[in-house]
């Protein structure tokens, strides 16, 4: 690995950890899922910092393009597509693109908006295009979605369905900082926010080389088999009615390739694989009633997984 690789991720890494403090596992895998490619689910409390690690991400990369949209119960697919107006004086329809084109989308309480609205993100999430009225349109090839849910509000909100969690690489919470680094967000934001005063440490250009470095990083055909011999022990079990599908494999190697990166590796190591594994599939698995009632998680279950399949030496 070329040492200008892990100085670039570092250099992103160290920029929004400056505002995301007592978080560092998590920025660190959500960043590491953004060069990999993937997109990302934050189930959180209000008030954790969800937003402001979208702004952080989005400001510390130049030229990058970030939009928010804030999901209701009334949001329409237009709202995000885009839809055709009619210009009177060309006798024509003219296409004004919604938010969604753009390099980083913030989707905020993705659960609120109905299913309709919801799927909008579907071929957007899985193939970075969207088809409009019979057009196809690309999206950037630095698109990054990060959503975020509250787990505990019920009431007018819709589960994300299957399909829709599997389109997401990663599912991860920050939780609430320590009283120290609470009272340093006190301290810190007394004036202003910090996040209004990053700069840009990593351009869109040198994004886009990562991204490629990351596809280059050393997995070994032994760890490869690893992933997969995870991924498809989901669905051997009873308690699991729809276990993970060949995405969550491709998922789970490459972000294990970005994550190497961000530990200064040219290779994968069985650590990494085995610390992702539960964000990568735990979300996608959905259990049965037993299982539910004995309180167990799809995360849960993948580390159950871990323990029972031997580790490539």
């Amino acid at each position: 690995m070329k040492v200008d690789n892990y100085h670039l991720v570092a250099s992103l890494e160290d920029s929004v950890q400056s505002v995301m403090l007592g978080q560092q596992e998590a920025v660190r895998r959500v960043l590491a899922t953004m060069v990999a490619g993937g997109h990302v689910l934050l189930e959180d409390y209000p008030g954790t910092g969800k937003t402001t690690l979208a702004k952080a991400i989005s400001r510390s990369v130049g030229d990058i393009y970030f939009q928010r949209i804030q999901f209701t119960p009334d949001l329409l697919p237009s709202d995000i597509l885009g839809v055709s107006v009619f210009d009177a004086q060309k006798a024509a329809f003219n296409f004004h693109r919604g938010p969604i084109f753009s390099d980083i989308l913030l989707v905020d309480e993705i659960n609120r908006a109905s299913p309709r609205t919801q799927s909008a993100l579907l071929e957007a999430m899985a193939e970075g295009q969207v088809t409009i009225e019979g057009s196809r349109y690309e999206l950037g090839s630095s698109f990054f979605v990060i959503a975020t849910q509250n787990p505990v509000e019920l009431r007018g909100t819709y589960p994300l369905p299957e399909a829709q969690m599997d389109r997401f690489a990663y599912q991860c919470s920050l939780g609430y900082v320590s009283l120290e680094d609470e009272l340093r967000i006190l301290r810190e934001q007394k004036g202003s926010h910090p996040v209004d005063q990053i700069k840009p440490v990593i351009s869109k250009d040198q994004l886009a080389h990562v991204r490629q470095a990351a596809r280059s990083v050393q997995v070994s055909a032994e760890l490869q088999e690893y992933i997969v011999r995870i991924v498809s022990e989901t669905r051997r079990l009873s308690k699991v009615k729809l276990a993970a599908s060949p995405r969550a494999s491709l998922h789970l190697l490459r972000i294990s390739q970005a994550f190497a990166l961000f530990e200064g590796r040219d290779y994968v190591v069985p650590e990494m694989i085995q610390d992702l594994a539960p964000g990568v599939i735990g979300h996608r698995l959905v259990l049965g009633n037993e299982a539910l009632y004995s309180g167990e998680t799809g995360s849960s279950i993948v580390g159950e997984i871990l323990q029972s399949i031997a580790v490539p030496v």
